[in-house]
């Protein structure tokens, strides 16, 4: 009986952690994580790309390829027109991010990094949308 009980504990460990197309649900219906990728990258902006992850959030690690996806789609936005300077204070804003739960453990916290980020990429976007007046 312990030996059997040792195997199926064996097999639930193996099975979770190798299995990185587990699914989720995201928007009411299940998605894996890279399908939720995918989903933010095909937004047609920045909002609605935020949108997503919060809707999709995973509050673990699981975030970090999410946000990244957030920022990648944010930055199509500004990137483009900024200045060095400018750039440099985006990236700076973006250590903090990295910076801010670096002591901390736990997957939540890259999770938090992850929405760190994504919201300076978004705050980056709006602004310049609005100076651009354009309105995604």
């Amino acid at each position: 009986m312990f030996l059997r009980t040792c195997l199926v504990a064996l097999a639930v460990v193996v099975s979770v952690t190798f299995n990185p197309a587990r699914a989720m649900v995201c928007m009411e219906k299940s998605m894996t994580l890279d399908e939720v990728v995918d989903t933010i990258s095909a937004q047609k902006g920045c909002e609605s790309a935020m949108k997503v992850f919060r809707d999709c959030e995973l509050t673990a690690s699981g975030d970090v390829q999410l946000g990244a996806a957030v920022e990648k789609k944010c930055e199509t936005d500004f990137m483009p027109g900024l200045k060095a300077a400018q750039k440099q204070a985006y990236q700076r804003e973006m250590r903090i991010c990295d910076g801010k739960y670096r002591n901390q453990s736990g997957t939540m916290y890259l999770s938090f990094t992850a929405f760190c980020r994504a919201e300076v990429a978004q705050r980056y976007s709006r602004r310049a949308l609005k100076a651009g007046g354009a309105g995604r």
